[in-house]
C-alpha cells in the first residue's frame, strides 16, 4: 500500500464575549490538541495524514466537535505543497540580550 501523506489545516475564528463562548472556544482547542494537530500561528493549526481515509475521519470528529457560534475551516493540501510554505515576517524586535559579552551595560 502506497501512503499519499497530506496535511489538513483548520482555520477558526470562535467568539470569545461571554463564558459560554469562551468555554467552546477552549473545548474546541483542547479536541484539537487532543487529535494530535499542533498549532502554526493563533487560530491556525495542521495536523499530517497518511491517507484520504484518515481524513475523512478527522474530519468527522472536528464536525461534531465544533462549537455552535463561530467559524472552522478545513483545507487539505499534499506535503509537497505544504513544504512549499513561505514563512514572511516583519522585523523581530526584543528586550531580550543575546551576547557573548562578559559584562552588558545597560
Amino acid at each position: 500500500m502506497s501512503y499519499r501523506f497530506m496535511r489538513v489545516m483548520i482555520f477558526f475564528d470562535l467568539p470569545t464575549e461571554s463564558s459560554e463562548d469562551k468555554r467552546n472556544y477552549r473545548n474546541f482547542r483542547k479536541l484539537l490538541i487532543k487529535n494530535g494537530f499542533v498549532m502554526l500561528q493563533e487560530s491556525v493549526y495542521c495536523r499530517m495524514l497518511l491517507n484520504p481515509s484518515m481524513e475523512k475521519s478527522l474530519l468527522d470528529i472536528i464536525r461534531k466537535g465544533k462549537p455552535p457560534k463561530g467559524l472552522v475551516q478545513a483545507l487539505t493540501v499534499t506535503e509537497k505543497q505544504f513544504a512549499r510554505m513561505e514563512c514572511i515576517t516583519g522585523e523581530y524586535h526584543s528586550d531580550v540580550i543575546d551576547s557573548d559579552e562578559r559584562v552588558v551595560f545597560l
